[in-house]
């Protein structure tokens, strides 16, 4: 299987675009390196603006880009984005509903070694919860490239979300990526796992441990996270009766909050929340945090089993 740095394809799909509209202009706050915009900055050094350790200012720059006519990409890991400039993001971004584009790398708990102030958990609930903001954790490269297109076509905010960790390429390049819509990525009829970025891949693996048992489970990749796809989840819960979701993001306020928000309301039915349990990360390898958090197929496999039970007791 091909495995891809998310980063690097956004850099490249940041060079192509910024070839096709002189309007795109490009930002990040001392960690060009590792968010890969660099690469733009050495093509475009003319509409690459490094802020240095300042992620307020740099979405108050891109904020100002912005209302200016510009398509203002602006790029930090997710915990430094999302935290250190939430007011900004807020008051100056999504309140005026500007073209500003948030792209952040190093998403979750396999950041690794780089430890609890790195690792963000909670980005997913910060997003979500401000009025126009769209927000979408691609699965894969593909999924990335046609995520930042369509960010940068659309007007108003976005919050795009990768992880640091290279990625299995599960799509097809042929594939469409439509916001608020998820993609099926494996049948089945007793379950259904919802889950977003690295966590799809466990997801599949639980998929076939639970098939060795006799339960048959559905993946639904969910990277549009807000707007959620709503009639996927609707169907999943009629068809299964059982949901699972998975993701590398604290279980309070992220897409499995989404999930139960909307089934809640709309069709109640047992929800189990695989992610990080209210707590903060810590440093260590992305494997050794995945098994310490409890994200790995296993898990989500005994989920699955748990949210299964409440079923058979209604």
């Amino acid at each position: 299987m091909e495995f891809v740095s998310c980063r690097d394809v956004y850099a490249e799909t940041l060079i192509s675009l910024g070839k096709e509209n002189q309007n795109i202009v490009v930002l990040d706050a001392d960690l060009a390196k590792s968010t890969r915009t660099f690469k733009f900055g050495r093509v475009f050094p003319e509409r690459f603006f490094d802020l240095g350790v300042a992620e307020q200012n740099m979405i108050g720059v891109a904020a100002g880009l912005a209302a200016s006519g510009k398509i203002a990409f602006a790029s930090s890991f997710a915990m430094f984005a999302s935290g250190r400039a939430w007011e900004q993001i807020r008051n100056t971004v999504a309140y005026s509903n500007l073209n500003v584009k948030i792209f952040v790398t190093h998403g979750g708990i396999s950041v690794g070694g780089d430890g609890s102030s790195h690792q963000s958990l909670e980005d997913i609930a910060l997003m979500r919860v401000l009025p126009q903001m769209r927000v979408i954790a691609p699965l894969d490269g593909y999924e990335t490239e046609k995520a930042v297109r369509l960010a940068a076509g659309e007007p108003g905010p976005f919050y795009i979300r990768v992880s640091r960790e290279k990625t299995p390429q599960l799509t097809r390049k042929e594939d469409k990526f439509v916001l608020g819509k998820s993609c099926l990525l494996r049948s089945g009829t007793d379950t259904a796992i919802i889950a977003y970025g690295l966590m799809i891949p466990k997801a599949l693996e639980a998929g076939e441990i639970l098939s060795k048992e006799g339960i048959s489970a559905r993946v639904i990749n969910m990277s549009s996270i807000k707007p959620i796809d709503e009639e996927a989840v609707l169907a999943a819960a009629e068809e299964t009766g059982v949901i699972v979701t998975a993701e590398e993001h604290s279980v309070i306020g992220g897409m499995g909050s989404a999930v139960a928000e909307l089934l809640s309301e709309k069709n109640p039915v047992p929800v189990i929340r695989v992610g990080t349990l209210d707590r903060f990360g810590q440093s260590g390898t992305a494997k050794e945090l995945f098994a310490e958090y409890g994200l790995l197929a296993a898990d989500i496999a005994a989920a699955v089993k748990k949210g299964l039970s409440l079923k058979n007791k209604q």
